[in-house]
């Protein structure tokens, strides 16, 4: 049986693309994404699948039960989109104005519809039950993984996987880790209140731009100087706004960026050092100082023996497909509330199209989509393995 399933999904290709292109077409930005989610809930009403809709938001939650006993596995895939403006010149640009699919959420949506309708023809054949998951907001804390949860709407899921199509990770590889795989990943902004004045008479002032420019040197010491060598952490000011006019000296200075850890104890230290730093910067210029910070998704933690599932078994959906355990990435993911609560895995489904250097988040990101039908097979994979493992 799962060959047969295994050979529907590679039939189901071009269907796949036709639905990753479309909804490419139609973006929505986190916590905007009602047509999509109607999209979805919509293909579930097709194919006669129950459904539930407006999960903690906008999420689509939907339940196919197999013929055969067994587990409750839940196969998750995110829908929400970028606010950016797409810069590629391909058929399926987004039509939308100041948003985008710039991280495959697109391509997450289509794998996981396409997978429900190859598996309802096999639903007398299947153990357990599979639970296609479809989660809004995952790109702007606080996301729509943590109000899922807080529905209820999953309390009886035994375990839960999910992959990202990885743009810069080649085709037909499939990566992850046994523990630790993604960051925690916060955000702050520090706001400098100082006295403007004349370019001209920069004594009679308290430059804000100044000392917010002093800040983002001095923070970048926190990592280097105030944390272990050997534990990991990012610091980064990504956005600086101060000033009017090219004679007029600042009298306010705001300063936005992330913070990325692993270890709750390094997160502490980050945050008091990055408060120290920028209060003793405004006590040596007489400026005050508004200092926030919003701590976001926790880290992605991997369950150990899941893992192993994924990198010991997803070359059993294609032989072609390789595995390997890499080190952790930067990069955060609200996938790691459902790992909080449930065992379970995430992974790198590889999709890199060779030539096109564009990573995640960039106008011009794109994914291969030969990696789609790899996406949907070692979701089932997973799916298969726990199944096989944990039922009696």
């Amino acid at each position: 049986m799962w060959k047969d399933i295994y050979t529907a999904i590679d039939e189901s290709y071009k269907e796949m693309v036709e639905t990753r292109r479309y909804l490419h077409q139609y973006p929505e930005v986190s916590f905007q994404e009602e047509k999509t989610a109607k999209y979805i809930a919509d293909t579930y009403e097709k194919l006669g699948i129950p459904y539930e809709a407006n999960i903690g938001g906008n999420g689509v939650i939907a339940r196919l039960k197999g013929g055969k006993p067994g587990r409750t596995i839940a196969l998750r895939a995110d829908f929400d989109a970028l606010p950016i403006q797409e810069e590629n010149d391909v058929p399926y640009k987004s039509k939308n104005d100041g948003a985008m699919h710039a991280c495959g959420h697109d391509g997450h949506t289509a794998v996981l519809l396409t997978l429900a309708k190859v598996l309802v023809n096999y639903q007398d054949k299947i153990p357990g039950t599979v639970v296609f998951l479809h989660q809004h907001a995952e790109e702007y804390a606080p996301g729509g993984a943590k109000p899922i949860l807080e529905s209820g709407a999953i309390d009886d899921v035994d375990a839960v996987f999910g992959t990202h199509l990885w743009a810069t990770t080649p085709l037909g590889t499939i990566e992850t880790t046994k523990g630790a795989f993604m960051a925690g990943a916060d955000r702050f902004e520090i706001t400098i209140k100082g006295k403007g004045g004349h370019g001209a008479q920069p004594h009679l002032t308290k430059d804000a731009l100044v000392i917010g420019s002093q800040l983002v040197t001095s923070l970048q010491q926190i990592v280097s100087r105030r944390l272990d060598p050997l534990k990991t952490a990012v610091v980064t000011v990504a956005q600086f706004e101060s000033g009017t006019a090219f004679n007029v000296i600042a009298d306010s200075a705001k300063l936005t960026g992330t913070v990325r850890t692993f270890d709750p104890e390094v997160q502490e230290t980050i945050i008091k050092e990055m408060e120290r730093i920028t209060k003793s910067a405004c006590i040596l210029y007489e400026a005050d100082y508004y200092f926030d910070y919003y701590k976001g998704y926790p880290p992605v933690i991997n369950h150990a023996e899941e893992a192993a599932l994924i990198l010991d078994e997803a070359p059993e959906a294609e032989a072609s497909l390789t595995t390997r355990e890499i080190e952790p990435s930067m990069a955060g993911e609200d996938f790691a509330y459902y790992l909080q609560e449930k065992p379970g895995a995430f992974y790198f489904t590889g999709a890199k199209i060779e030539g096109h250097e564009y990573p995640h988040h960039h106008p011009k990101f794109d994914i291969n989509e030969r990696a789609l039908p790899h996406a949907a097979k070692t979701l089932l994979q997973a799916y298969r393995s726990y199944q096989e493992k944990y039922s009696s």
